[in-house]
């Protein structure tokens, strides 16, 4: 056996030094992923955020809409009809806690009569400020449409002088 024995102290400093000069380009990286990621986290969790409440808005003007289109089809009338469907469009979008800066709600009831249907058209403008940094609008204009249909075998009020409502 020729061959060199190594004593404790070289081995140690050769370990020594092999640690420490692998280790100098790393200082610090992690703290700059940090600072460099932690921005562009923040600005997605924001739109994921203003993502739902857009969608969620969207599902209750669907809603209201769909509401103000039964309950404009439970009325006697036509002119009762363009009534009830814009007070429970509004009575639906105040319950679900949606405020509008702009609400437009157009009923019609062309086809108002047994047989026929009734649609409403919901226009509600959202304001979305609360979520600017990230880089959303400051409105959003959201827009639906419910139908409901009348009954066949219905009655209406009497002396009903509406185009489209049977006597």
């Amino acid at each position: 056996m020729s061959g060199r024995l190594l004593s404790r102290r070289t081995v140690g400093k050769t370990d020594r030094n092999r640690r420490t000069c692998s280790g100098v380009g790393d200082r610090g990286s992690s703290t700059a992923e940090l600072v460099i990621l932690t921005p562009v986290v923040i600005v997605v969790l924001l739109l994921v955020v203003a993502l739902g409440r857009y969608a969620h808005g969207k599902q209750l003007v669907e809603q209201a809409a769909s509401a103000a289109a039964r309950s404009a089809s439970l009325s006697a009338t036509a002119a009762q009809a363009r009534d009830r469907g814009a007070r429970a469009a509004a009575a639906s979008l105040g319950d679900a806690g949606v405020s509008c800066a702009s609400l437009s709600t157009r009923v019609d009831a062309a086809d108002f009569r047994p047989g026929g249907t009734v649609q409403v058209t919901l226009t509600c403008t959202a304001d979305l400020s609360g979520l600017a940094l990230a880089g959303v609008p400051g409105s959003v204009t959201l827009t639906a449409t419910g139908r409901a249909p009348l009954e066949t075998y219905r009655q209406f009020a009497a002396g009903s002088t509406e185009p489209g409502a049977a006597p």
